[in-house]
């Protein structure tokens, strides 16, 4: 699991949350997404940087478990207000 701070000034709420899962190192992954391989549009665009303190607890983990659990976080940051949560398919 690896979550990344996103900013994007134009938006009415600018911060928000990107949730994703990964069997790679995280940092490798957001790197990835940075340069647009197999990347979400909004970390490209706004990534700042990722997250460890929320989800390095939780790691590592076996793939079926992460899949639960990033749709799990990504609506358990909802629920706690913010509002622009991107991923956790």
């Amino acid at each position: 699991m690896y979550v990344v701070l996103l900013h994007n000034p134009s938006r009415r709420e600018p911060w928000g949350i990107y949730v994703g899962q990964t069997s790679r190192d995280p940092d490798w992954r957001f790197d990835q997404h940075k340069a647009g391989y197999k990347a979400s549009r909004a970390v490209t665009r706004f990534g700042l940087r990722l997250l460890p303190e929320l989800v390095d607890h939780l790691n590592p983990m076996r793939q079926w478990e992460s899949l639960d659990l990033e749709a799990a976080l990504a609506d358990a940051f909802r629920a706690a207000g913010i509002s622009w949560v991107e991923g956790g398919h």
